[in-house]
């Protein structure tokens, strides 16, 4: 278990370390590092997903280890309160970021092994703080810095994370 200790409250997840184990494992080395502590939710969508993991307040870009395998194909659905990896168009470039589907994003699964058919990976899912995900996705949001969308226009911190 995980708990993401945000200003908005606590948010309890489960990892599913059988269906995507390395993915679990990256996860855990950035939460036990201290990587995701002081980062912000910096894309917020209702209705879609709260994405966080990549920026400290301010927009400031963390810096962040290689690249992990896309385990999209382990069967796990993009459905609500799931929590997925973030990742370029390359399918095989989630890093640190991830989000948590605030919707039943099914379209977001694995399809094929191809450029535009690997999907996002599931990982997680959230097991408590439900509440505090749906607080999140009602926050305003803007643009920041001029290429970032879709940015609370107040910080939604992840104060710290504990491992259990």
């Amino acid at each position: 278990m995980i708990t993401l200790h945000t200003n908005f409250g606590d948010i309890t997840l489960e990892m599913n370390e059988e269906k995507a184990p390395k993915t679990v494992a990256n996860f855990i080395k950035y939460a036990t590092s201290g990587h995701y502590d002081n980062t912000i939710f910096h894309r917020v969508i209702d209705g879609f997903m709260v994405q966080g993991g990549g920026f400290a307040p301010g927009m400031e870009e963390k810096d962040s280890q290689k690249p992990i395998k896309n385990e999209a194909n382990n069967g796990l659905s993009n459905v609500k309160y799931s929590v997925a990896m973030a990742r370029t168009m390359e399918p095989h470039s989630a890093s640190a970021q991830f989000f948590i589907n605030v919707g039943d994003n099914k379209f977001l699964d694995f399809k094929s092994e191809t450029t535009d058919g690997w999907g996002y990976c599931v990982f997680a899912k959230v097991t408590a703080g439900e509440d505090v995900v749906d607080k999140i996705k009602g926050v305003a949001t803007g643009n920041a810095h001029y290429v970032h969308q879709d940015v609370p226009l107040d910080d939604v911190v992840i104060t710290n994370v504990t491992v259990a």
